[in-house]
Order: C-alpha cells, then structure tokens, then sequence
C-alpha cells in the first residue's frame, strides 16, 4: 500500500460517518436507478446521465437485478421500494415472458423485435429478483418463482454434471455448444437466494456442489477460474483470444469473478452451517485477483493465464466485487488485511467511480478517466447496490436473507 494511500486511510471519516456515507449512497443509487423503470413493465437501459435509452430493448438481466435492488431496499424500509420491485417485476411476469414456449426472452425491442435467445444467465437473475421479491413480500414474486425454478429445473440443469447449462433457443429445441462459469456462477447467487425465499435445502445443496466444482477447476489453474467450457465441460482457455473485449466471454481469467466467487463461497458456507469449510479456498481465490486484478491503482479487467494484463480498462463492477470480498473475509475471518483493504478500496471508488450525476461510472480507461468504449450508459445499480450493503449486513446465503434479518437502515 502506498504512503498516500495509507495516509487517507488514517485521515478517513470513522466508522460511523462511513456508514452514514454508505446509506446517503445507497439512496442515492436507488433514485437514480428509478428511472429505468417502465409503466409498461420491466427496466430500460440508462446513459450516463440516467435516462432510459428508449431504443434501446427492454433487457431481462437489467430489468431482474433492477428489481432485486429494489426488494432490498424494501426490506430496509426504504420509501418506495416494493412498489419499484413489484413495477420491475410486472416486465417479468409480462412483455419479458415468452407466452408460447415459456421462460423468458433475453430481450424485447421498442418496436417488439424479440431476442428470444433463452440464456441461463438472464433466468439466473429472473430467480434471484423473484426470491428477493417473496421476501419482501411483493405480491407476484411467489408464482413468479415457482414458474422460474421450474424452467431452471428442466432446461438448464443437468443432472449429470451437476452445472447449468448455457444457452437454448427460443423454443428449447438447439442448446449452445459452449458452457460458461458466468452463468454458474450467478445460478449460486440465484439459488441460495431460491432457498432463502423457499427454505428448500435443495437449492442450497445444488449451490454448493457447483460451487465446489468450481474450486477445483480454479485450484488446477492456480486459482485463476477457466470461464468458458466446451460440450462436454473441458475449459477452452483460449476462447476469444482474438476478442478480448467481448462483454460476456472475455478471454483469459477475470479477477472480478475470483472476488466474487471468495463471498459466494462464504456465503455458502453461511447458508449451509458449514461455516469454515470454503474459507481456506475464498482466501486463494481473493488473493490471486487481488495479485493478479490490482495494479496499484485501479482493478483491471481481464489477465492471461500467467497473471498478465489483456484488458486494463476498469470497471465498476470489479471494484464494487473487489470491496464486496474483503468487507465478507474481514468479517468471516476477523484478518486485518482484509479490513486495511476494504479501506483502501472504498477510497478508490468514492475518488474515482462515485460521480455527481447519483451513480458510478460504469467504465474507467487505463489512466482512470471515465471511457464508455466498452460499456455505454450505466445500465443497472446492482453491484454498487450490493457494495454499499455488504458492510452493514449479517452474512448469510443472499442479500434479501440479510437484509431481512437486518431490518430497517
């Protein structure tokens, strides 16, 4: 740590202050993010100055995490909340649904092109908002989850490998070739959630299991994480080498995703009771994406797999995982490195994400000055929504179980 930052460090605002910041900012997400939603159901896509970009489609992952952070800002008791989760909601259990094949399309086009392409990883986060929604008690989130675990259950789950798989068609006749960790990885976020919502130990064990395949994959690949798979589930670590930036399939190995995966699997050891079992593995993982992800003055996006740098650009997300995985080790664990780290990143992301306009900016350039040339807009308020809970709430399977043991901010 450098003597710059480690002098902000100790001249940082006290712990209370810090949590004041953190729920001014929480507000402050939850209204800008507002003006994604629709009168006609689900979220649209925001620019950098939070308005909807009305030719833009009506996306199922923005409209799903959309409604999410509002089912968790009402179980904290934030004005408005369930009414915007149940709004978000309604383009779930509306225009986002497919009505002849069932699940949902990954997108509907302001003049109703459909993308009917069905993605695990969109139906991913269609269980997680509703899971979140029962638990906030919006009305329609009940069936809404039964319908969605159904569709995860006989489309996306297979049995044999224990892992979902990626990508059918709108008719559920053609499923893609690749497998993705992406997806898997949310699918533990979704049912963990799932299991909260429904208490069925079920969810929690598949959780666990897909966690636990991924582990060793990252432990042969000295903890970098294969992200992208073949049919038949051998890691294709030179996929979109000529195509770094792609937005989904990246190349290389991604150390936001090692952060995440650290908190999921304390999370699921949370869920489980099984309470230090995955702490040794967050550990590996958290460190190789910090050595790996952190350059000593922002987060990069992509390594090869020698831990070298593909794409430096910065993301908001990285950051929002990055602190996410420290302030849960720190609790978990009671290390100070963690907490000495989880200061010094939220520094980074108070001087150089937060902005004035009531978000984050979604994309930073290698010098750290805002860029758009991958991500335009900022499109949805879910990982910096997550970040500024993370510290204040009990750690348990899913933030909506959290929250709602919490209680009131």
């Amino acid at each position: 740590m450098s003597d710059d930052m480690t002098s902000r460090i100790e001249d940082s605002p006290t712990t209370h202050d810090v949590k004041t910041w953190r729920r001014a900012e929480l507000g402050r997400l939850l209204e800008f993010g507002a003006a994604s939603l629709r009168s006609d159901g689900g979220a649209s896509w925001l620019d950098d100055e939070g308005r909807p970009e009305v030719g833009r489609p009506v996306e199922t992952w923005i409209t799903a995490r959309m409604a999410h952070s509002y089912a968790l800002s009402s179980l904290l008791g934030f004005p408005g909340g369930r009414d915007r989760a149940e709004l978000a909601l309604s383009g779930l259990t509306g225009p986002l649904q497919d009505p002849v094949h069932g699940g949902w399309f990954a997108s509907v086009g302001p003049d109703a092109a459909i993308d009917g392409t069905k993605a695990a990883y969109a139906h991913a986060f269609v269980v997680l908002a509703a899971s979140s929604g029962v638990q906030a008690g919006v009305p329609s989130a009940g069936a809404l989850l039964d319908e969605a675990l159904t569709v995860l259950e006989q489309h996306f789950w297979d049995a044999d490998q224990t892992l979902l798989v990626d990508e059918w068609d709108r008719s559920w006749t053609t499923l893609s070739p690749y497998r993705g960790i992406n997806a898997n990885m949310h699918g533990v976020e979704a049912m963990l959630a799932a299991a909260d919502a429904t208490d069925d130990p079920l969810w929690r064990a598949r959780a666990a299991g897909v966690a636990d395949r991924v582990v060793q994959w990252a432990r042969s690949t000295s903890w970098r994480i294969p992200e992208h798979f073949t049919s038949d589930w051998r890691p294709d670590l030179e996929l979109n080498a000529d195509n770094p930036r792609d937005r989904f399939k990246p190349y290389g190995s991604t150390p936001g995703h090692g952060f995440e995966w650290a908190r999921l699997l304390l999370q699921v050891d949370a869920a489980q009771g099984t309470e230090g079992r995955r702490t040794a593995a967050a550990r590996e993982l958290f460190d190789r994406a910090a050595a790996d992800g952190f350059d000593g003055s922002g987060f990069v996006y992509t390594v090869d797999w020698d831990g070298a740098a593909v794409e430096r650009r910065r993301f908001h997300w990285v950051a929002a995982e990055a602190v996410a995985a420290a302030e849960v080790l720190a609790a978990v664990t009671g290390e100070d490195r963690f907490v000495e780290l989880s200061q010094q990143w939220w520094i980074l992301i108070r001087e150089r994400f937060v902005d004035d306009r009531g978000s984050w900016h979604h994309e930073l350039d290698p010098e750290n000055a805002p860029s758009q040339d991958v991500w335009q807009g900022k499109p949805d308020i879910y990982h910096a929504v997550q970040a500024v809970l993370v510290p204040d709430l009990p750690v348990t399977g899913s933030f909506a179980e959290s929250a709602r043991r919490s209680g009131s901010w």
